[in-house]
């Protein structure tokens, strides 16, 4: 098993239980360079919101600051975006999904900025 398999392997009982739950479902994948945020309807067919560190604003707002899109301060913002982008989108809360990932660094910094912002958990 690779590290991929095992990564998914950990976010199935998440998915399962969001599933269950029939909420919106805020995921986060994260790569070395980009942190990727998204909202997913309840039924898992559509994503209404997302924001990453790969669009051409969070670029520029990057750029001022450090340059790199992988590291906790770009995760800070593309928390912030996409809670911004819910709201508008009239969600106000969803299901933390880090996709297998370990809570800390950047994907804790995308759920605190997410709270933060009033995204509801």
């Amino acid at each position: 098993m690779d590290k991929k398999q095992s990564r998914l392997r950990r976010a199935q009982a998440t998915r399962r239980k969001i599933a269950e739950l029939r909420v919106h479902r805020l995921a986060v994948f994260r790569t070395n360079t980009h942190i990727y945020a998204n909202i997913i309807s309840p039924e898992g067919d559509k994503v209404l919101v997302s924001a990453s560190t790969v669009e051409a604003d969070v670029r520029s707002q990057l750029s001022s600051e450090s340059g790199k899109g992988g590291n906790v301060a770009a995760a800070t913002l593309v928390g912030k975006r996409v809670a911004e982008k819910a709201k508008a989108a009239g969600i106000e809360t969803v299901a933390f999904d880090r996709s297998g990932f370990r809570y800390h660094g950047r994907v804790k910094a995308v759920a605190d900025a997410a709270r933060e912002a009033g995204l509801k958990f």
